[in-house]
């Protein structure tokens, strides 16, 4: 269970940073409409499908982003365990902080509804477990994103295009009604790699997670990013005790700026 949510930290949200400058819609790496999809393949079998969608909606009187990620198994992963998991986030269009954070999930007959309300005036998150109607409050550090919100906040991350070979960026996040996760990212450097959309450029990284008080490398998952203006994800891998996990971009709508990325 914790390399699940490590890896669902990881690979979902593909992190971020809390640090997140204030921002115009045009400056943002991203747009209204944008649409990501992705495989996920356990040695050679496909495994499941993970889609992220992001539109602008109005949320207590307030203009926001609204992005939407589901993920669930395919094929004969599905007869054996089967996932259907949605995770929405309301983030500022300007700050990037989210507002209001849901999970749905449904995982081998194990459920989950969460929705978890941010006030960052207080530094606050009030969780709602819809299935139990209980309510708890978890105090937090300033900067604090879900896994959703915070896939949007790397891309966004200031000075990313400066980052050098063993920078590190931090992240505080939130996803279940325990605890905080605090995790770093480190660029293993710039790479050229083949995708379904041919040679791309990107920047690599691979998380450092926290143990007791000191981060270590986690070797076993590295992750790579376009290094353009949309900064969207096209790879993930994840190596297991036995085999791996391999996620790569599959399909791609209304990204904001060019890219190279061939259909």
């Amino acid at each position: 269970m914790k390399f699940v949510k490590k890896l669902l930290l990881i690979g979902i949200a593909l992190l971020a940073t809390p640090a997140i400058a204030q921002t115009t819609d045009n400056n943002l790496p991203f747009k209204s409409g944008e649409w990501l999809r992705f495989k996920v393949k356990y040695g050679v079998f496909n495994a499941s499908i993970a889609t992220l969608y992001i539109r602008e909606e109005m949320y207590n009187g307030e203009k926001l982003y609204r992005a939407t990620g589901k993920g669930s198994t395919t094929g004969l992963a599905r007869l054996f365990f089967k996932v259907d998991d949605t995770y929405e986030s309301y983030f500022g269009i300007t700050d990037g902080k989210p507002r209001l954070f849901i999970r749905n999930i449904y995982e081998g007959g194990y459920t989950k509804y969460l929705k978890m309300y941010f006030n960052h005036t207080d530094n606050k998150v009030k969780i709602h477990n819809i299935e139990n109607n209980e309510t708890t409050e978890i105090s937090f550090q300033p900067g604090l994103q879900d896994v959703i919100s915070a896939f949007y906040a790397l891309r966004n991350y200031p000075n990313i295009n400066n980052l050098k070979v063993g920078d590190q960026v931090s992240l505080d996040t939130i996803f279940d009604d325990d605890e905080i996760y605090k995790f770093k990212l480190k660029l293993l450097g710039r790479e050229a790699i083949e995708t379904n959309f041919g040679t791309v450029n990107t920047l690599k990284f691979c998380p450092l997670v926290q143990d007791g008080r000191v981060f270590k490398e986690e070797e076993s998952i590295t992750m790579w990013i376009t290094d353009d203006m949309n900064k969207i994800p096209v790879k993930l891998r994840a190596a297991l005790r036995v085999g791996s996990l391999v996620a790569e971009l599959d399909a791609f709508d209304y990204l904001k700026h060019e890219t190279k990325l061939k259909k």
